[in-house]
């Protein structure tokens, strides 16, 4: 089997050894399931457009959440070191790494298709918004997700890499926020870097692939740091 598979199988297996899954899981879904029934029951809009609005916003604290302890950790116990040891490159740890956050952020998604059906059950649902949103949340997902796992290479606090992981993340959001204050020459280049306005074309239903190549740069690039950051051990 791929050492990248290895490594996130046991690391899939350590999430769930611990409470750490769970607890985030739970909190999840309890802050989108009420944020969900509070629209559907209050507003009394039955459909997925609040749901998927709200998830650029809260992944911001998922994904560091998952990932802060992947590499940080590893490193301030000195098992990094003892992996690193095995017959696997630096790349495949970081990659493996990526893998198990990734699907602890699926099972966390995965619940929430309770909410699709339920709106499924009062009504049309949309399908091809809805269809696009949860692509978006894939792709916008694993953004987040490679950028904790970047952050927690560069460390060995996990506490440090959650705010650093939670700060990139954050002026990527304002990004999309911001664009109107910027200079006309520049709007542009803010606009494209707002990770929140991509999953916004993806929502609706239409994937460019202006935006599936953003949020693969975005994926490379960070998965690259890391393994940069492991490797950078050998000239220390």
């Amino acid at each position: 089997m791929n050492p990248a598979l290895v490594i996130s199988r046991r690391e899939i297996r350590t999430y769930f050894n611990s409470p750490v899954a769970y607890i985030v899981v739970s909190v999840f879904t309890l802050i989108t399931g009420y944020l969900f029934f509070t629209q559907l029951f209050v507003e009394q809009q039955a459909d997925m457009r609040g749901f998927f609005g709200s998830m650029p916003l809260l992944f911001m604290f998922l994904a560091p959440a998952i990932t802060m302890r992947l590499l940080a950790d590893e490193k301030a116990s000195g098992t990094l070191e003892l992996l690193i040891t095995m017959p696997v490159r630096d790349w495949e740890v970081v990659l493996g790494k990526f893998l198990a956050a990734m699907a602890l952020l699926c099972t966390a998604l995965g619940l929430t298709l309770a909410f699709a059906i339920t709106v499924r059950a009062l009504g049309p649902l949309d399908r091809g918004p809805t269809i696009g949103g949860y692509v978006g949340l894939l792709l916008m997902g694993g953004a987040y997700v490679a950028i904790g796992v970047m952050c927690s290479a560069f460390t060995r606090n996990s506490i440090v890499a959650f705010i650093v992981a939670f700060a990139i993340s954050f002026a990527l959001f304002l990004f999309g926020h911001v664009v109107q204050f910027v200079p006309p020459a520049l709007q542009g280049l803010v606009a494209f870097l707002s990770i929140s306005q991509h999953f916004e074309n993806i929502s609706r239903g239409v994937i460019d692939t202006r935006d599936v190549i953003y949020y693969g740069s975005v994926i490379g690039v960070s998965l690259l740091l890391a393994t940069l950051s492991l490797e950078s051990r050998r000239w220390r």
